[in-house]
Parts: C-alpha cells; structure tokens; sequence
C-alpha cells in the first residue's frame, strides 16, 4: 500500500490553507487510516463510528481486539456519545482540556464503532491541545479513535520518523507535525465510578486533578486486567527488542559492562559508565520531563543498533512526579 505524506508543517497558523487539506479530510470520510501528531505521541486516526475504520487499527497495528481505544475530539460539543458525565468529571475536563489527559465515560449504545470500546460499555475520550490534531479534528467533524501510530509491543512514535518506520506501507497516510511535546501517553482516569482511578499514569498527575476536585480520586491501580479499559494495561508495551534490566534508583557507582550492552540514563552518569554504549536520556536525574520526551526516541535509537543485546536502565526516584515515566520503563523491563 502506497502511504501518502502530507507535511503541514508550514500551515499550523491555519491548517485549513493547505493545499491537500481535502485528501486528508476525503481520506477518514472513507475510513482509511491516518496517523496524526499529538503532544503526547502520533496517533493512528480513524472515523470512531466506521467498524471498517476501527477494524483497519487493529489490523495495521498488529493489536489485539480487546484492547480499546481512545476517542479523540475538538469540543466537548462533540460528545453526543457519551452519556451520565458525573459532575467532577465534568468539572475535570472543563479545566485540562485541551490537554494530555483521557476520560473513561459511560457509552451511549451503539454510537459509536463496537470495535473502539472492544465491547464494553465505557469510553476513553481526550481533547488534544496540539494545534494541528486541534485542527484536523474540526475540519474533518468527526470523532477519531487514535492510539499510537506504530506496531504494538514497539515504543510509540512520538516523531514522523518513527510513523514511517512502523507503518509506512500499512496505513493511507501521515500527517507530518512537529514531534511530540510530552512524549509519553496521556493520563487516563476511569470516570465510571466514583471516586475516580487513574488507570494510566502520565503528564496529569494525581495531585493536579485532586487540587481542583478535591477527594475525587481512589487509589491508582495500573495493574494488568483480564479485560483492559484503558490502553497500556494488559499487553506488552512500550517495549523495545533487546531485554531491559532497570535499576532501581539509578546507577550510583561505577559499573563495567560489555561491549554488546547499552546503557540508558541520565547525562551525570555517563563518568561512571565503563564500556558498551551509553545514550543520554535527559540532562540529570531531576530532569523529568526530559527524560519522558526522548524516552522512545532513545528505545527506538538503541533498536537500530544491531550490537546491542541488552540494555540497562538507571531508574528514577519512585515518586509521583517520575510515575509516568517509571511505568513506561517498568513496562518496557518486565516486556509486558
């Protein structure tokens, strides 16, 4: 399959001038697949009530079927889908939206594709800030259900680069953007019940969402499910090719490791690093939210070099604000 590339690079002040506007917005009207930049990672767009659409995700990704995904939209207008929104959901995503956090909600009965829930009766909604998803979304006036734009089990894309290498025979098209500002998945709180579950951790944390409603939130839990609501619960993820062995706290004294090892961590600690092939993740070890922006940059660097075997991860400190970040590479050194 030929993979169209569209750079609207040049048009972010206003997506609705460039010229091939019309193939991107003809290309969803006939559910083809369509990755697409957010601030979190790429997403692989399609129309959210298209069975064929969705159906084309789950094949192009290599998902399995029962592994929602998450529904993205421009206004809260659009959410003619869902139905009962408790009031401090409500309150929620008046304030963070646009922005990197998902919804859980109750789903209205057959508004939506089956295949966008795996057949349950909740969805998972954001509203992304990104200008150019921002855009698309409202020009196109559909709802698009988008997870990562890659192969499941692969680091997610946070750049047009890692789309083409994942999918560029896959899917109909790419819509070049910028690369992702955040760089790892949005926060996904389970609206369902209350109080409220962060089911994935990720630039909203706990406390910014209990600031506004106060006691809304019951203990995390992001612990595999038989059934999964959330993304990133069940299946591999995030991973990349060679095993990873984290250490906990980070690497503190000098460590020799053989010529085949990568080791991963922050730039003050490549003086203690002896043999094989260090990669910077991020300035020092306080460095947060540097270390989740090139997080799968660096995986997917490391995967391109065929005499690495291994990898060693020195971790960060266990606290709320490296709890996106330590999911993912606890993900990524369990391989699940």
């Amino acid at each position: 399959m030929k993979t169209y590339v569209w750079d609207v690079r040049n048009y972010v002040h206003d997506l609705s001038t460039y010229p091939q506007m019309e193939e991107i917005k003809t290309g969803f009207k006939k559910s083809e697949l369509i990755a697409i930049p957010t601030e979190t990672v790429y997403g692989l767009a399609a129309n959210a009530k298209s069975e064929e659409a969705v159906s084309k995700v789950y094949i192009a990704k290599g998902r399995p079927s029962d592994n929602p995904l998450i529904v993205h939209i421009y206004d809260q207008q659009q959410l003619d889908f869902v139905e009962d929104i408790h009031p401090a959901a409500q309150a929620l995503m008046d304030h963070f939206w646009p922005g990197p956090i998902s919804f859980i909600l109750p789903l209205k009965k057959e508004s939506l594709a089956l295949k966008v829930t795996a057949g349950k009766d909740t969805v998972a909604v954001r509203m992304p800030s990104d200008p150019v998803a921002r855009q698309l979304l409202e020009i196109v006036g559909l709802p698009l259900a988008a997870p990562s734009a890659n192969l499941s089990g692969r680091p997610s894309p946070t750049s047009y680069e890692h789309v083409y290498e994942d999918l560029h025979d896959r899917i109909y098209g790419i819509v070049r953007g910028d690369d992702s500002e955040i760089g790892i998945e949005s926060t996904v709180l389970d609206c369902s019940g209350y109080p409220f579950r962060v089911a994935r951790p990720g630039a909203v944390t706990e406390s910014m969402l209990t600031e506004i409603v106060p006691g809304c939130i019951t203990a995390a839990d992001y612990s595999d499910e038989a059934a999964p609501i959330a993304p990133g619960m069940k299946y591999r993820h995030y991973a990349p090719k060679s095993p990873v062995q984290l250490v906990e706290g980070g690497i503190t004294a000098p460590l020799a490791v053989e010529s085949h090892v990568a080791v991963v961590g922050p730039e003050t600690i490549r003086h203690l690093i002896t043999g094989g092939v260090f990669y910077t993740l991020c300035e020092d070890e306080k460095d947060f939210a540097g270390a989740a922006v090139h997080l799968y940059d660096v995986l997917r660097a490391i995967d391109h070099n065929e005499a690495v075997t291994h990898i060693i991860f020195s971790g960060f400190k266990r606290q709320e604000e490296t709890d996106a970040l330590m999911n993912r590479i606890d993900k990524a050194s369990a391989g699940k």
